[in-house]
């Protein structure tokens, strides 16, 4: 028989876990499947965001999340769809949200896991067809299974993660997770409806010619930025900014680079969240081989206070981390 014919499709990801299940550090099958029901999720996002125009389901919602922001049509669709594939999947005990003020608690005392997310990161960059992603935190819970959830549980520091990950919905879509051994990226392919392992092993370069900042607010950030900024722009590196937390991340991720979210006059505290948006993606940085603080501090050393804690954020290779850094 001429196997040419027929070449290989590759790794998919469901094969992927079920080959790495021995590695999780409670292989009991849940947290392989929790990572499958954020996969299905993905899918339905990936499907519903490519569809948007056709639907008129972008464009603002009409209402605020606890954050203060506009959320948009689609911000509340993928938080439904995630929050149901998570209750569905049955190894969850309790959600975080960016889109909610308060956890919630799914009602399955059984569960083992809680999970951080930012549901649709960037999703005002819908309307004009610009990348946007999903990030998430997987936490093992704490407390004894079969009682309530406690704050301890959802208030973990990000070093105690046993997982997270992103999908990335743009030209192609792709989920990048890590289970604390190594990380690797999937790519989503529709007409088999499968996530196939595309990036094995993601190492982060230790240094990069891509600085990723908003440089709108270059008047209020404090001097020990301007000066780094500046010293890239003496390099001659390449200003790269997208406004979509996700996109600007992987692509430094893979090119090498620096995103940074300082603070500001306006948010003396930074503005991304650290729960659900900067303990994930630190996670995968370090992983990689990089570096993420909040300017001074490790940010997985950072004991979360409140639900929507928002810290400075400087996150990519480790050469340019510690010359941003204070």
């Amino acid at each position: 028989m001429n196997q040419s014919l027929a070449t290989p499709v590759g790794t998919t990801l469901d094969r992927f876990i079920k080959k790495k299940q021995n590695d999780f550090a409670f292989a009991t099958g849940e947290l392989s499947q929790l990572l499958r029901d954020i996969a299905l999720a993905g899918k339905i996002i990936h499907r519903e965001v490519n569809r948007a125009g056709l639907l008129n389901i972008g464009g603002a919602y009409g209402a605020e999340n606890v954050q203060g922001e506009e959320q948009q049509k689609l911000d509340v669709i993928a938080n439904i769809r995630f929050i149901r594939a998570l209750k569905n999947g049955g190894e969850v005990c309790a959600i975080v949200s960016e889109e909610d003020e308060e956890i919630l608690d799914v009602k399955n005392p059984d569960g083992r896991y809680i999970v951080a997310m930012d549901p649709l990161d960037g999703s005002s960059n819908i309307d004009v067809n610009v990348s946007i992603g999903t990030i998430f935190s997987i936490f093992r819970r704490v407390s004894p299974v079969g009682g309530p959830i406690t704050e301890e549980d959802v208030l973990q520091k990000g070093s105690e993660q046993v997982a997270a990950g992103y999908l990335l919905y743009g030209s192609s879509t792709m989920m990048v997770y890590t289970t604390g051994r190594g990380v690797n990226g999937f790519t989503y392919d529709p007409s088999l409806g499968e996530f196939f392992l595309s990036h094995p092993s993601i190492q982060i370069p230790k240094d990069g010619k891509i600085f990723s900042i908003n440089e709108g607010s270059y008047k209020s950030f404090e001097p020990h930025v301007k000066e780094y900024i500046e010293a890239c722009k003496e390099k001659n590196f390449t200003a790269r900014y997208i406004g979509s937390l996700v996109a600007d991340f992987h692509r430094n991720l893979l090119k090498g680079g620096i995103y940074i979210y300082p603070a500001t006059d306006k948010s003396p505290n930074g503005k991304l969240r650290l729960n659900y948006e900067c303990n994930a993606l630190a996670l995968i940085c370090e992983q990689a081989g990089g570096k993420a603080t909040d300017g001074k501090n490790r940010i997985l050393n950072i004991q979360p206070e409140t639900l929507h804690q928002r810290v400075p954020f400087y996150v990519g290779s480790t050469n340019m981390v510690d010359k941003a850094g204070q």
